[in-house]
């Protein structure tokens, strides 16, 4: 996958543009797992939606590079789950199979699968409104994965849940891309998570967001859970933060100051 000088303008009026992107150039290769870091409101999720085709770039490209012959060649993982209430999880899990056309038999056989290595079997027959939020994004996962994407793109999917659950999620995840080896494009504000997971490390800076750091993590796989208590894994990650520090305290003073004149202009 790749992204050539790619920027996203916002505009109702030409008075109220916003700059949210770019231009950013990032290259990934296949079965690569890239993790996206960067302030609040630099564009990381607008850039996702670019690559998985739900928002057109205002200039630039993304060439994908994936098998014409894969009819869902990018999966999706938002941070809100993305599950349908009204199916059951197995039924969440099946819908991506059976809206490509895949059989019956094979659908069934695909959705059991995922069912088991998610430790969703017991569940299959349940509403989302009855699973727990870790519960939740499991099916999420099993949903995106069970079709095979060459790309799968996950936006925040861990922030929502307490820490003991996001690292045991991580350490999931860590395990089926071992297996699978699909290419991830992954957006948290999380360092350690950007660690844990990643091949690279991007450091994006403040809107509009572009590239300010590319850095490959220093860590052979497999990884354990133990590495996040080692002394080079903090060394590595205050590096990233020093980076990343600056861009949030730009995109702060931004903040301030937007709210210093809305303030002025309520008091006059």
């Amino acid at each position: 996958m790749e992204a050539i000088e790619v920027e996203k303008v916002f505009s109702a009026d030409s008075e109220d543009e916003v700059h949210a992107l770019g231009p950013l150039d990032l290259q990934v290769q296949d079965g690569e797992f890239v993790c996206l870091v960067g302030p609040s409101g630099c564009g990381k999720s607008t850039f996702l939606r670019i690559v998985a085709g739900l928002l057109n770039p205002t200039t630039g490209r993304v060439d994908i590079g994936i098998n014409p012959e894969n009819p869902t060649p990018i999966s999706m993982v938002f941070q809100d789950y993305g599950i349908y209430p009204w199916k059951t999880v197995e039924g969440n899990i099946r819908f991506g199979l059976e809206i490509s056309g895949i059989s019956k038999s094979r659908t069934k056989e695909v959705a059991g699968h995922w069912l088991e290595r998610m430790d969703l079997t017991a569940f299959a027959g349940s509403y989302p409104d009855t699973l727990s939020g870790g519960m939740r994004q499991r099916v999420a996962i099993a949903r995106a994965l069970a079709v095979e994407p060459e790309i799968l793109l996950m936006d925040e999917p861990f922030a929502a849940l307490d820490a003991q659950l996001r690292q045991l999620l991580q350490d999931e995840l860590l395990a089926i891309w071992q297996k699978e080896q699909r290419t991830v494009l992954f957006v948290t504000h999380s360092l350690e998570e950007a660690i844990v997971l990643g091949d690279r490390v991007i450091v994006m800076s403040s809107r509009p967001g572009k590239i300010v750091l590319d850095q490959k993590v220093p860590f052979e796989r497999p990884r354990s859970p133990e590495l996040r208590a080692q002394s080079d894994f903090n060394e590595f990650k205050n590096e990233l933060w020093l980076c990343l520090k600056g861009e949030v305290e730009h995109y702060l003073e931004r903040v301030n100051s937007v709210e210093g004149k809305i303030g002025s202009n309520d008091e006059g």
